[in-house]
Formats: structure tokens, C-alpha cells, sequence
């Protein structure tokens, strides 16, 4: 899966901005996550029609569009299953960029994670990928 991270001033009506760009393509947003850092805004967005949104993104908007790829898995949704994970990856030192919890079910969480590493990531947690 990839992940679209889009950079901008802290400012009113930016996932406004996105969202209503992405609609007017037709693009449904999966998961869209926005902090902000100071005077930065950083919105973390997945997409079903990923080339299209980055296409989109950056011929109509201002704002500094990043794309990577993101790993997501699913693991038990009890305390100390989000550390379990991360521990894994720190072991082997693999960098976790980003890690967020997309989709929580009755028993098991979807998790979305970026890494500096991502073949050697995926061959670790190839047993709990979500296709």
C-alpha cells in the first residue's frame, strides 16, 4: 500500500483543500491522519486511486506531496500488541517512520506502518500482512 504525506502551513481548510480536490477526481480517501508541528501541517492519506491522487495533489495544490510505501498488517487488539510490534522492529533495527492504528475490530487492529527499511519490514511481519 502507499501513503501520500502532505506538507503545508499550519492553516485553516487544509484537509479541506485535500478532501475536496481528492472528491472532485472521484478518489475515495481510506485513512486520512492530520497533526501539526509547529507552523507545519503534515496530513497522511491513503487513497484508492493512488497515481491519480498524487497527480491531483500536486497540479492543484500548493502543498509538498511525499509518497512512500506502508506496510499494513493486523495484530491482536489487546494491551501491549502495539509494543510487541514495535519492539520487533526496533530489534532489527528497522526504523518506524510512521505506525497507526486504521481499523480496530472485536479481537484484531489494522496497523499502517512506514519504515526506512521496507523489504527487510515486510519479510518480519510477513505472517500477520494484510494482502
Amino acid at each position: 500500500m502507499k501513503q501520500i504525506s502532505v506538507v503545508s502551513e499550519d492553516k485553516p481548510g487544509v484537509v479541506a483543500q485535500i478532501s475536496e480536490v481528492l472528491a472532485h477526481h472521484h478518489i475515495n480517501i481510506n485513512s486520512l491522519d492530520a497533526e501539526t508541528f509547529g507552523q507545519w501541517a503534515v496530513t497522511l492519506v491513503t487513497v484508492d486511486k493512488y497515481d491519480e491522487a498524487v497527480r491531483a495533489l500536486r497540479s492543484e495544490t500548493n502543498f509538498r506531496i511525499l509518497t512512500e510505501d506502508v506496510i499494513l498488517v493486523r495484530i491482536e487488539d489487546r494491551p501491549g500488541a502495539l509494543a510487541k510490534l514495535a519492539r520487533l522492529f526496533r530489534d532489527q533495527g528497522i526504523n518506524i517512520r510512521s505506525m497507526r492504528i486504521i481499523q480496530r475490530g472485536v479481537n484484531d487492529s489494522a496497523v499502517a506502518i512506514s519504515t526506512d527499511k521496507t523489504k527487510e519490514a515486510l519479510e518480519l511481519v510477513k505472517d500477520i500482512l494484510i494482502s
